[in-house]
């Protein structure tokens, strides 16, 4: 996607609503190619790096897959609230479960260059990307939500019994500050 240098667009690297949604949609390349005036293409580094290393870690990261993930989570956090208001309470904290895992995973392919392995241990893939305390103890809050852990202990006809809405809103807002959290990281590129 190139980026247009005139004061209706705002400086290279900063992004309005449309372009981040843009991006979600169609995704972005690593750089991008602008035309100086003897019209010859020139690569843009998205991103100024100060240390070689930093530029090592940046060059291995995967913005695209990152995005596309983090756009995923998104969905999943809106189909959480879907859910809530339909009474299936469950199926709201198992959707606030695999976005906050999703969540978490997009800024693990940005720091990293790829997907960290995990268990089902929310908080402990939220110490693998280092995330926050607080965003660590919404992810524990929603670890147990994840289908083969909770359904090992509750029959799938009892789930929306086990779990009020008053709980399932609270699970909503846990997943809704890792969103956050992550969204600061994922959409900063």
């Amino acid at each position: 996607m190139s980026q247009m240098h005139d004061s209706d667009h705002g400086l290279p690297g900063e992004h309005n609503e449309e372009d981040i949604e843009q991006l979600l949609l169609h995704g972005l390349s690593l750089s991008s190619s602008s035309s100086n005036n003897s019209g010859i293409h020139e690569a843009e580094s998205p991103v100024e790096v100060d240390d070689e290393e930093e530029q090592a870690a940046h060059q291995s990261s995967d913005t695209q897959g990152a995005l596309g993930l983090f756009a995923e989570a998104a969905q999943d956090m809106a189909t959480a609230s879907v859910e809530l208001g339909l009474g299936r309470h469950f199926a709201c904290a198992d959707f606030c479960n695999q976005a906050a895992e999703k969540a978490a995973q997009a800024v693990s392919l940005l720091r990293f260059g790829r997907r960290t392995t995990y268990d089902h241990d929310l908080r402990a893939l939220g110490s693998q990307v280092n995330a926050p305390d607080d965003i660590l103890n919404e992810m524990e809050r929603l670890t147990p939500f994840h289908p083969e852990a909770f359904y090992a202990d509750t029959p799938p006809e009892e789930a929306d019994e086990v779990i009020n809405a008053e709980q399932a809103s609270s699970y909503v807002q846990s997943a809704r500050k890792i969103l956050r959290w992550a969204r600061s990281i994922v959409l900063s590129v």
